[in-house]
């Protein structure tokens, strides 16, 4: 059975729901876990005035006792605290659509007369449940020594020096950092950036780059397009709210090297497993995981809501009109790296489900340790000719 799930819910509705189907029995969950990531998505440069208002919280509702998954699906629920202001009062038809944001073309496509109910659906507030679906997986994942991290690597036009820095010192720098950048002169410069797009009304975007180390080889398959490792991240990466593109390992520098240089040479390794020197694949090849870290960058726009107004058309007379500006924020760039942290690890977690099979956290360490096992001796191959198509 694959891992699904889905939400519901509106920005400024009673709260957001999601149901999270697949799970196996026996992982160990509770609601302070999922707070940790929760968290995370509420603090960060850029912030709008919102995250002053909520104190984002999941319940588990559903698929948990005592403290364990069962087996069922799991349901999260996080009330919005700021429907209270809300709720019961008249709010002015909304009619002037953003460009580069759903209002329009939602507009044309549900039949609307007033493009709130699209921007209500289409915010980015959605994707707090998502952080809480994530932090179920990152904790199935978890159990297996698997480990996702982010960071950002460029906001604006300022960019990171990240070159020989491990992955590992990459994220854990970040999260000492209010831009979620691992090198301090760059986070310095980013906190700049975003002052001086706030006076000026205007919103920035940035390149956030998202890794997971301890991934076995096998994950995703060669054999049917929707069932690559690659084709299915880059789909989930770019279901993120204002993901413009998705690139795995260096997949836009390899363009301009030779093909030597643009792949990963296989080598045999001191205990009789197999090495690679570099990862410029980002970890999949063919559509399977090959045991390097699964490294993605993804490309940020600048929001469609800006202080500054934009020409539009104000829908309820025909003539040309400004935007219309409601709180935001300036830069969710930093923001959104637990945002795609959790849905790489939902990628992640639904194609290790796949691969290993089962019903129950036990049965499936078992049989992840004998995918861990293999080893060149494992793969050895006769060298004798075969007739494929006789």
């Amino acid at each position: 059975m694959p891992l699904r799930y889905l939400t519901a819910g509106e920005s400024h509705g009673p709260a957001l729901t999601a149901i999270l189907e697949g799970m196996p029995a026996g992982l160990p969950l509770d609601e302070s876990l999922i707070a940790v990531d929760l968290a995370r998505r509420q603090t960060g440069a850029g912030s709008g005035d919102r995250m002053a208002i909520e104190k984002d919280y999941a319940q588990l509702l559903a698929g948990v006792m005592e403290g364990v998954t069962t087996g069922a699906p799991i349901t999260l629920q996080i009330v919005n605290k700021d429907h209270a202001n809300w709720k019961g009062k008249a709010v002015p038809a909304y009619t002037t659509p953003r460009p580069g944001h759903a209002d329009l073309v939602s507009a044309v496509k549900y039949g609307y007369d007033d493009v709130r109910p699209s921007l209500e659906r289409a915010s980015a507030r959605e994707t707090a449940v998502r952080v809480a679906v994530g932090a179920v997986c990152r904790a199935f994942l978890g159990t297996f020594g698997i480990r996702v991290g982010g960071y950002v690597s460029s906001l604006g036009d300022v960019s990171a020096r990240l070159d020989g820095l491990p992955f590992s010192d990459r994220i854990s720098r970040a999260r000492g950092s209010e831009a979620q950048c691992p090198d301090p002169d760059a986070a310095a410069q980013m906190a700049k950036a975003i002052e001086k797009a706030k006076a000026a009304g205007e919103t920035l975007g940035g390149v956030i780059e998202v890794v997971a180390t301890g991934v076995p080889v096998g994950l995703g398959s060669h054999v049917n397009w929707d069932r690559r490792l690659d084709a299915r991240i880059g789909m989930a990466i770019l279901s993120m709210n204002a993901i413009k593109g998705v690139e795995i390992g260096d997949a836009f520098a390899n363009t301009r090297r030779p093909g030597t240089q643009a792949h990963d040479a296989i080598l045999p390794g001191e205990n009789g497993d197999i090495t690679r020197r570099g990862n410029a694949c980002g970890g999949v090849e063919g559509g399977i995981s090959n045991g390097q870290p699964l490294w993605v960058r993804a490309a940020m726009k600048p929001i469609p809501t800006t202080r500054k107004g934009q020409d539009t058309i104000d829908l309820a007379t025909g003539q040309p009109s400004l935007t219309y500006y409601e709180r935001s924020d300036v830069c969710p760039v930093p923001r959104a790296v637990i945002v795609l942290e959790a849905i790489f690890c939902h990628v992640l977690a639904d194609a290790l489900v796949e691969k290993l099979g089962g019903d129950s956290i036990k049965e499936m360490r078992q049989r992840f340790d004998l995918l861990r096992r293999a080893t060149l001796e494992d793969l050895r191959m006769t060298g004798q000719p075969h007739v494929f198509w006789p």
